[in-house]
């Protein structure tokens, strides 16, 4: 078998063209610049290298207009004039490699961390197409996450796409970290789209450290880079992660953030010329997002999967903002993070009510369900009641279902900001203990619930328990 770094460097060589097709810039319009003398070779996408004075500058092409190309460069168009020569380079491609693991790479698979990178043998699109639908295996077993309200309320499944909404400053890059460095997974994948530099190098080197880097490669793009590398970051980190699935390997895919991702799309789009259309966002925002987390999920049979996290920044807290919506339509589960918690001091900042893992209630026994059932009624019971039970208006023993709730909250909520890795088996039987703690009565399933689980009658109850919290006096029959 030959060694990776031969066969990178045949790939290499592969890649040289002894010929490129070259043109002339004809004029320089705003970030646009237009190009004859390409129309007839150069495709949409395709990558441009202009050679001004002293320098090069690469870009991409965005429109072709009879004889004339527009090209997006990757940095400003300083220093361009009129004739200087452009060639064409070609569709741009990505050759991941085993030994990327460990390391920083940028999204064209260039090295960040100053150390020399060999690309693997075969090169990969950046917009692959995800498994065909109808082959696809279903979703996997519960992983391991190593915090408590991921292991029991909120499980997380093989191949299982999850959302995590938060806004700025609220723990979600301390909670994504948790996840890559606890999360039950052979290869984690991070893309940083957006992030300051500082920030990347802090993730690294002070959040990940060695042991998470041991078996990840991060994807950045920094906040300074152009618009088409920040868009092209989750791009390049889900074609390194579908490497890994095609080697039957199960892969963790964490994305921060696809907000982020969002805006350098809506700047490639409107230079493109399209017409923003939902508050500010280009139609084929939708699309973009849509097809990123497609390619997401479980392979098809003798392959691994892609367990993914995808972050969005909700401002203000706003989940029907038009990134949100769009990613909580096409997502199994989400988790929100709530400002007023982390302000209190509770990290993962988790409002557990406003939260849904989409894998249940198949990913948890008879037993289990029963338990989170249990938990999220006494949750919501203490939420409602809140106010009231603050300034003083509630008398004990009013009501035996609140006073359930006010005597778990205390444990239930602490139980959710658990960060101390003990298994989902011990993190459901502190839940039961508490709940019992609490005089509530944790029973098996009812007779509906016996019901084989891929019946739509057991996953009803559950989801509207998730996702539909004002309903959970119908389920007091548990107590």
């Amino acid at each position: 078998m030959e060694h990776d770094d031969i066969a990178g460097l045949r790939s290499r060589i592969g890649q040289v063209e002894p010929v490129r097709a070259v043109g002339r810039v004809r004029s320089v319009d705003g970030t646009v610049i237009w190009i004859r003398g390409l129309a007839h070779v150069a495709c949409i996408g395709d990558r441009l290298r202009l050679y001004r004075a002293g320098s090069t500058l690469d870009g991409e092409v965005l429109r072709i207009r009879e004889d004339l190309v527009a090209m997006l460069p990757d940095e400003g168009a300083d220093g361009v004039a009129q004739g200087n020569r452009v060639a064409v380079i070609g569709a741009p491609t990505l050759a991941p490699s085993d030994s990327w693991i460990g390391r920083v790479i940028d999204p064209y698979g260039k090295p960040l961390d100053q150390a020399p990178l060999s690309p693997g043998a075969q090169r990969r699109a950046f917009r692959a197409h995800p498994p065909p639908a109808a082959r696809r295996r279903g979703l996997g077993a519960r992983l391991e996450t190593g915090l408590a309200a991921f292991d029991t309320l909120l499980p997380i499944v093989e191949g299982q796409r999850m959302g995590l909404f938060a806004g700025s400053g609220v723990g979600k890059s301390r909670l994504l970290a948790s996840l890559a460095r606890g999360m039950s997974a052979d290869v984690v994948v991070l893309a940083l789209v957006g992030e300051r530099g500082r920030e990347v190098h802090d993730f690294v080197h002070g959040v990940l450290g060695e042991e998470g880097m041991a078996r990840s490669v991060v994807v950045a793009a920094t906040s300074d880079r152009s618009p088409l590398e920040r868009r092209r970051c989750p791009l390049a980190a889900m074609t390194v992660a579908e490497h890994f699935r095609d080697q039957g390997r199960h892969v963790l895919y964490l994305a921060d953030s696809i907000t982020r991702f969002a805006e350098a799309h809506r700047e490639v789009a409107v230079a493109a010329g399209e017409m923003p259309a939902l508050r500010g966002f280009p139609a084929s925002t939708a699309n973009q997002i849509m097809r990123l987390a497609e390619r997401a999920g479980p392979g098809l049979p003798g392959s691994g999967d892609i367990t993914a996290v995808f972050s969005v920044l909700v401002a203000g807290s706003d989940m029907d903002e038009p990134i949100a919506d769009i990613l909580r339509g096409v997502l199994d589960g989400h988790v929100v993070l709530s400002r007023e918690i982390a302000e209190r001091g509770r990290f993962p900042a988790i409002d557990v009510l406003r939260s849904v893992s989409r894998s249940l209630p198949e990913a948890a026994s008879p037993e289990e369900n029963s338990a989170i059932l249990q938990a999220r009624h006494l949750l919501g019971a203490y939420v409602r009641s809140e106010t009231m039970i603050r300034a003083g208006l509630y008398r004990d023993g009013e009501d035996p279902v609140l006073d359930q709730a006010i005597r778990a909250w205390p444990d239930l909520d602490a139980f959710v900001g658990d960060t101390a890795p003990t298994g989902s088996s011990a993190a459901f039987q502190r839940l039961g203990l508490l709940l019992r703690r609490a005089g509530a009565t944790v029973e098996g399933p009812s007779p509906e619930a016996r019901r084989p689980i891929r019946q739509k009658s057991v996953s009803r109850p559950l989801q509207q328990a998730n996702g539909q919290n004002g309903r959970e006096a119908k389920n007091r029959h548990l107590l």
